[in-house]
C-alpha cells in the first residue's frame, strides 16, 4: 500500500495524520507555514482516502502497517507523531503495538474510549449523491445542502470531490469506510502502555474529549497531558490554527 504523501521542510521526522473523511491537504498551512520550520513534516492520505489505494480492509491494524510501510519507504525508524479524530486513534493504536517507531504523540480532540455512531446522516447523503451525474460543484453543493445544513461541514466533505471529465467522483471508498465504521468508533483495549510523551489537545467546546477522560488516557499512555484551545470545536486546528500551532509546537520543541 503506497500512501500517499507530502513532504515540507527538513529536520526530525513528523507524521501528521488525518481523520475521517480528511485528506493530506487539510494540513498543508499548518505542515508548510509552522512544521517544515522545525521538522521533516510528512502529511499523508490514509487508505480509502485522498490520493491514495482503496482496500476492503479498513481495519487500524492495517492502517498501522500502511504508516509503517511509509516510515520504512522513507527511511525513518521514528517519528513524531500527530493524528486528529479518526489519524488520531490510529497513531494510539501505532504507539501502542510499536512504540518503537513513535517519538513524541500528539493527539488531536479524540480519546481511547468507544463513541456514539454520529456520522450516519453524512454517509447516507454522500452514497445517495452520485456526484458523476453532476457538472458542477455548485450543483453537487445544494444537494448536499437538503440534509447537510451546515456549510462548513459541506465545503469539507466536497474536498473528496474529483474532477473525472465533465463530471465528478468521490476519491473517498465509502462502502469499506462505512462497512469498518463500528471498529473505528470503537475503543482502544490494550494489556500494553506507551511511556513516552504524549498530549492530548481538546477543543473545548468539542464533546469528543473531556478533562474527565483523563484517567482512561493515563490507564495506556501513563505521561499524557491534556490542553484545551478555548473557542474552538473538533476541528480545533482550522478553528484556532494559531494556538493549535503554538501548543503543539511548544510540545514537540520540547523533545529537542
Amino acid at each position: 500500500m503506497q500512501l500517499f504523501r507530502q513532504t515540507y521542510g527538513d529536520g526530525p521526522p513528523l507524521l501528521i495524520i488525518h481523520g475521517l473523511f480528511g485528506a493530506s491537504g487539510n494540513w498543508v498551512t499548518l505542515a508548510r507555514n509552522v512544521y517544515a520550520e522545525h521538522f521533516r513534516t510528512i502529511t499523508l492520505d490514509l487508505r480509502n482516502h485522498g490520493r491514495s489505494p482503496h482496500d476492503n480492509d479498513f481495519s487500524y491494524s492495517a492502517m498501522s502497517t500502511d504508516v509503517l510501510e511509509l516510515m520504512e519507504d522513507e527511511d525513518i525508524d521514528k517519528a513524531h507523531i500527530l493524528g486528529h479524530s479518526m489519524g488520531g486513534k490510529l497513531s494510539m493504536h501505532l504507539a501502542l503495538e510499536h512504540p518503537e517507531v513513535v517519538d513524541r504523540l500528539i493527539v488531536a480532540d479524540i480519546g481511547p474510549q468507544d463513541y456514539p455512531a454520529r456520522h450516519g446522516a453524512i454517509f447516507d447523503a454522500m452514497e445517495r449523491l452520485h456526484p458523476e451525474r453532476y457538472r458542477s460543484r455548485r450543483a453537487i453543493d445544494e444537494v448536499l445542502a437538503t440534509t447537510i445544513p451546515s456549510a462548513s461541514v459541506r465545503q469539507f466533505l466536497m474536498k473528496n470531490l474529483e474532477r473525472e471529465g465533465d463530471t465528478y467522483r468521490w476519491t473517498l471508498n465509502l462502502p469499506a469506510i462505512r462497512r469498518a465504521y463500528p471498529e473505528i468508533i470503537g475503543p482502544i483495549e490494550s494489556w500494553d502502555t506507551f511511556d513516552g510523551e504524549v498530549l492530548f489537545v481538546r477543543g473545548a467546546e468539542s464533546d469528543y474529549l473531556v478533562e474527565g477522560d483523563l484517567p482512561r488516557i493515563r490507564a495506556l499512555f501513563p505521561f499524557a497531558d491534556m490542553v484545551p484551545i478555548e473557542h474552538a470545536g473538533h476541528w480545533l486546528h482550522a478553528e484556532q490554527p494559531a494556538a493549535f500551532a503554538r501548543i503543539t509546537l511548544d510540545f514537540l520543541l520540547q523533545g529537542r
